[in-house]
Parts: C-alpha cells; sequence; structure tokens
C-alpha cells in the first residue's frame, strides 16, 4: 500500500509542477516580449470602440480579441502588459523579503538564545498587525509607485520566510551532520553556512514560489485601491475595478483579468506544492 502510494503520488506532483509551471512560463513569456506579443498600444484611446466584446461575440471587431474597455483600449494588450508589472513585483519583492526573513530565520535557528528570542519577539510584533491593512499603509505613508509597492509587501513577508526557515534550521541543527561537523573542528559560522543552510535552500525555494502568489494578489489589492503605480498603466487589479463599474455592460473587462489573477495565483501556489512534495523527503 505505501509503495502504491508513492507511485500515485509523484505523478501528480510532477503533472503539477509542469502545468503549473508551464503557466507561469506562459505570463514570463508574456511579459518578457509584450511589444512584440501585444497587439495594440495598452494605453491608445478610441472612444468609437469603446466596449466592443470579445471576438466571438456579435458586434466584435477584427484584431480585438478579448474587446476593449469603456475608452477603446484592447483587452488583451493591457493583461499582457500588466503581467509585467505583476511579475516584476512578484520577483522583486519576493526576492527581497526571502533574503532579509531567511537570514534571519537561519541565524535566530541556528544560534538559539538571545538571537532567537529577540528575533521572535520582533516577528510576533510585526504579525500582530493585519498584512493587507499594513501594506496600504505603508504605500500611503510613503508614496504610490512600482518601488513603493515592493518594498511594502518585502517589509510585511519577511516574517514568513524567517517563522519557516528558523524552525527549519532548528530540525537540522540536531542532526549528526552538524554535531559531526564541529567535531572536525568547524566554527559555528562554517558549520551554518556550509553544512546547515544547503539543507534549508529546498525549502526556501518553496517559500519562494508560494510568497511569489502571495505578492502577485497584494499587488492587484493595492492596484486595485488605486494605490500601485499610475492608474494609467495596466495592472490587473486596475483592470478588476474598472470592470466591476462596467460589469452589467462589458462584464469582459472584468472577467478576463479575474481569470488570468486567479491563474498566476493558483500556479504559483501549485509549484510551490509540487516543489515542497519533489523535496521534502517523508512525502516522498
Amino acid at each position: 500500500m505505501a509503495e502504491a502510494a508513492v507511485i500515485t503520488r509523484r505523478p501528480r506532483a510532477g503533472a503539477r509542477l509542469i502545468l503549473a509551471g508551464a503557466w507561469i512560463a506562459i505570463i514570463a513569456v508574456a511579459a518578457i516580449f509584450a511589444p512584440l506579443i501585444a497587439p495594440h498600444d495598452p494605453l491608445a484611446q478610441d472612444l468609437m470602440l469603446g466596449k466592443l466584446p470579445p471576438f466571438w461575440i456579435k458586434g466584435s471587431e477584427p484584431g480585438y480579441w478579448l474587446g476593449t474597455d469603456s475608452l477603446g483600449r484592447d483587452v488583451l494588450s493591457r493583461l499582457i502588459y500588466a503581467a509585467r508589472i505583476a511579475l516584476t513585483v512578484a520577483l522583486a519583492a519576493s526576492l527581497m523579503a526571502c533574503i532579509a526573513g531567511s537570514l534571519l530565520g537561519v541565524l535566530a535557528g541556528f544560534f538559539g538564545g538571545w538571537t532567537d528570542r529577540i528575533v521572535s519577539r520582533i516577528v510576533d510584533i510585526w504579525m500582530a498587525f493585519p498584512p493587507v491593512l499594513f501594506s496600504i499603509l505603508l504605500v500611503a505613508v510613503i508614496g504610490t509607485g512600482l518601488t513603493s509597492v515592493i518594498f511594502a509587501i518585502a517589509v510585511i513577508d519577511w516574517t514568513r520566510f524567517c517563522r519557516v526557515i528558523r524552525a527549519e534550521t532548528m530540525q537540522q541543527r540536531r542532526m549528526d551532520y552538524v554535531d559531526s561537523a564541529r567535531v572536525a573542528g568547524f566554527s559555528p559560522l562554517a558549520t551554518m553556512i556550509r553544512e546547515v543552510l544547503p539543507n534549508v535552500i529546498p525549502a526556501i525555494v518553496v517559500l519562494l514560489s508560494l510568497e511569489m502568489g502571495i505578492a502577485v494578489i497584494v499587488e492587484a489589492i493595492l492596484s486595485f485601491v488605486n494605490l500601485s503605480i499610475s492608474t494609467d498603466a495596466p495592472t490587473w487589479g486596475g483592470m478588476i475595478a474598472e470592470g466591476r463599474v462596467l460589469i452589467h455592460h462589458a462584464w469582459w473587462v472584468l472577467v478576463f483579468p479575474l481569470i488570468v489573477l486567479f491563474l498566476t495565483v493558483l500556479a504559483f501556489s501549485q509549484f510551490g506544492e509540487g516543489l515542497k512534495e519533489r523535496f521534502d523527503p517523508v512525502l516522498r
């Protein structure tokens, strides 16, 4: 029975990784090559072409595959360019949170004592604030813009890395190979860098993938309330905010960015879960 469970789990994890990775790759390619892929300028307005339906609905125009919004801007082109902002925020903010949180987590978990107590108290205080409200407050204080959004997400989400990596490091610290390194004459710092850190990297990679999905959601929320970048630049959250008003007249302005946002967040989540199943020896 155990062997059967392992056999059935591995293909499922592999399929999860492939499907999620494929969608992430599609979004990444669209973001990188947006000027070549997008059929129209995402900021170009033509009120005569406002609220055109998608290509399969009567009344559509050739070249506007997913229709237009109230200002005549191409929905597909705006979705493609919005992927640039979403992935930029997700990658930059997640890396910043990962580096800061993982570093503090490894230090607290490996050295323990007063280092662990100080870091743990800071994390407890930080997590007492509601994350979304905290991010809105930070952006409102430091000002809107791409840099501000990235900084706000990183400042909030480093605690997630810190807690998980601290626990993982404490578990690795009790392993025999750490005692062997100490007997061999390794200094505590060398033991942490050469022995413990490589064994917590899989957990860091999994968390990084999950955090990128969270960062995409937070950026969408901030742009939805007009606290991300300028209102003219296409963002998935901004398109959802506009489409909410037009739901009874041009439903496609709301539905398509919602679908892309949902699939992107789901892809990052499932990619992280697939990596967890692949790396975790207990699940394997």
